[in-house]
C-alpha cells in the first residue's frame, strides 16, 4: 500500500467511492470527476507508480479488467465509443501515483477533445530514433 495513496485508500475503504468491480488483483471505480458520464478508473490492487513498474502478469490481468469495464460501460450507458487513457509519471499528466487506466464513453458530440500536434521529423531522425530504441529492447 502505498503512503498516503488516495486510491490505495480507496481500495481500503479508508476513503468511499462507488465500486464498480472488483476481483483478487483489480479494482475498479467511478470517477468522481468524470469527463463523461460512465468514467471509470481501473486500477490494481497493488500499489505501482506505472506502467513500467507492474509485472508482467498483473499487468495482463489488469488490462482484461480494463477490456471488461469498457464492455460494460458500453452497454449500461449506451455510447458510441470510449477511449482509454493511461498516464505516466508528473510530466504526461498523472496525478495520482498509482498506476490507473481511465475508460471514458465516448458519446456523438460531446465536448470531449483529445488532441497530439503532430510534428515533422526528417526521416533520418526517424532512423536514429528507432535504432536507439531497438537497442534497449
Amino acid at each position: 500500500m502505498g503512503e498516503n495513496c488516495i486510491f490505495c485508500k480507496i481500495i481500503s475503504n479508508e476513503i468511499p467511492s462507488q465500486k464498480i468491480f472488483e476481483d483478487g488483483n483489480t479494482f475498479a471505480f467511478l470517477d468522481i470527476n468524470p469527463a463523461s458520464k460512465g468514467h471509470v478508473l481501473v486500477i490494481p490492487k497493488k500499489h505501482y507508480e506505472t506502467l513500467v513498474d507492474v509485472p508482467e502478469e498483473e499487468l495482463k490481468q489488469l488490462i482484461v479488467s480494463v477490456k471488461k469495464i469498457a464492455q460494460a460501460i458500453l452497454k449500461a450507458t449506451k455510447a458510441s465509443g470510449f477511449n482509454v487513457l493511461q498516464n505516466n509519471g508528473k510530466v504526461a499528466g498523472q496525478l495520482v501515483n498509482h498506476i490507473h487506466f481511465h475508460v471514458i464513453p465516448r458519446f456523438e458530440n460531446d465536448s470531449i477533445k483529445f488532441s497530439l500536434r503532430a510534428n515533422q521529423v526528417e526521416t533520418n531522425e526517424l532512423e536514429k530514433i528507432a535504432e536507439l530504441i531497438k537497442k534497449e529492447l
